[in-house]
């Protein structure tokens, strides 16, 4: 049957592969942000925590959005298992910091996605990609200002992180 699906969709196996891969990747970046976000809650910093909780559900809807164009499209979308995720955090910085790396690395791997639809001439494919390409700019530029607060913020001080911790809610136009 798998044979006969392939011959009915103009979406190659390793596009198809490579899909799957980035939609794993978004699954993993929604349980980090999760993780990220109960690790603030629980050290008091609420809006923060909630900032995070938002990202970790549009992370979510990033890995649907694939997932669901791989099916769109004729090809076979994997549920991705999603490994252990990073639990704590030696400091506030330290969770903003991963969260940056992680976005470049979506960035990287959704430029690397793009480059192999090119090379394989699948352009519908390219095309559904534009949007991830426009939403991964948002992305790093918000990870980039919420490490920039800390520069801008006294967060040696009780206000400082109380500060801090509303402005950070701020980011993407939130709150």
């Amino acid at each position: 049957m798998k044979n006969l699906l392939r011959d009915k969709t103009s979406l190659k196996e390793d596009i198809e592969i490579a899909l799957n891969a980035q939609a794993k990747m978004e699954a993993e970046a929604s349980s980090k942000y999760l993780a990220m976000a109960s690790w603030l809650e629980r050290n008091g910093f609420e809006r923060s925590a909630e900032y995070l909780y938002r990202q970790a559900e549009e992370e979510r809807e990033h890995f649907l959005k694939i997932f669901r164009y791989i099916n769109e499209v004729g090809g076979n979308a994997v549920t991705p298992v999603v490994g252990e995720v990073q639990l704590e955090y030696p400091d506030l910085r330290s969770v903003f910091e991963v969260a940056l790396q992680s976005e470049i690395a979506v960035t990287n791997s959704i430029n690397r996605l793009v480059g192999q639809c090119r090379a394989n001439h699948d352009y519908a494919t390219e095309d559904f990609l534009m949007w991830y390409v426009k939403e991964q700019r948002e992305e790093e530029k918000n990870a980039r200002r919420a490490l920039e607060l800390f520069e801008l913020i006294d967060v040696n001080s009780a206000t400082g992180r109380f500060v801090l911790d509303k402005e950070i809610a701020k980011i993407g136009g939130h709150e």
